[in-house]
């Protein structure tokens, strides 16, 4: 114990703490227990306990009863300036890590709505296919997507198509559809009943809601997508450029999208929907 510590100054040094732990310990290994960790801080177990439960709920920790607490499995990191370590440049956009596949859970033509309708730019009327799959990491359940496209771009199109091929790839070798751009939008949500259930995590857990919409070189919205992505198991991963400007300023630039070309299509996008 630290004499005259105040509450988040030990707070502070126990969380310090137990990240050199998680450091060095590594991926799927256990911690010390309770009361070693206690005597070597010199804390109470409650207090000890309670910065256990905010890395446990950040995804840094996991309890598994009657064994004790673990470190977790390292996040899945999705690199939006580029490949990822060790990727080669050419394979995509925004390179993320490990073995992507895809698994159809609905594929229904329907009525646009009005609110797809707006984010499609058609008709309320109009038919589209909604395309709803799970994304798995390396075999671990990593996103739950909802793909929007109009039926008439994409004839033919099947559940199956989509799990044996990247969708952006199909749209410009067997449709002639060439992506120009891609406007895409980040922001923390917690899962629903329905995506804890297919994700494998308890309902209202921290997630990360990607909305996109992609033109093609008509200027035509080709698709809106709605992904929902484990808080606990994903990441965003970017460079920053700090260029002196020539008044001597600096600027902040971080790049948020790329371009790449493949057969068929010249596309910006950020996502492993890209490579899968």
């Amino acid at each position: 114990m630290v004499s005259g510590e105040s509450r988040w100054e030990k707070r502070e040094r126990i969380r310090t703490h137990l990240l050199d732990l998680v450091e060095e310990t590594g991926p799927g290994r256990p911690l010390p227990g309770e009361r070693q960790l206690c005597g070597e801080l010199g804390v109470s177990r409650p207090t000890l306990r309670a910065v256990v439960d905010d890395f446990v709920r950040d995804g840094l920790l996991v309890r598994e009863h009657g064994r004790g607490v673990f470190v977790a499995r390292a996040k899945v990191a999705q690199h939006l300036s580029g490949a990822a370590p060790g990727q080669a440049q050419g394979l995509g956009v925004g390179g993320v890590d490990g073995t992507w596949a895809s698994r159809a859970l609905d594929f229904k033509t329907v009525a646009a709505g009005p609110r797809i309708g707006r984010r499609l730019g058609i008709a309320p009327s109009e038919q589209i296919l909604r395309i709803t799959r799970l994304r798995t990491v390396d075999g671990d359940p990593m996103c739950v997507e909802t793909l929007h496209v109009p039926h008439a771009l994409v004839p033919g199109l099947s559940a199956r198509d989509l799990e044996t091929d990247s969708f952006y790839r199909m749209l410009g070798q067997r449709y002639e559809i060439l992506l120009t751009d891609a406007a895409q939008s980040i922001e923390p949500t917690v899962v629903d009943e329905w995506e804890a259930e297919v994700l494998g995590v308890s309902v209202h857990t921290p997630a990360l809601l990607f909305e996109r919409a992609a033109r093609d070189a008509e200027g035509r919205v080709v698709e809106f997508t709605r992904s929902v992505y484990r808080g606990d198991r994903y990441r965003i991963f970017t460079r920053l450029s700090l260029a002196a400007r020539p008044d001597g300023g600096r600027v902040v630039d971080g790049s948020w999208s790329a371009a790449t070309t493949v057969p068929g299509a010249d596309t910006l996008v950020f996502d492993p929907y890209w490579t899968n």
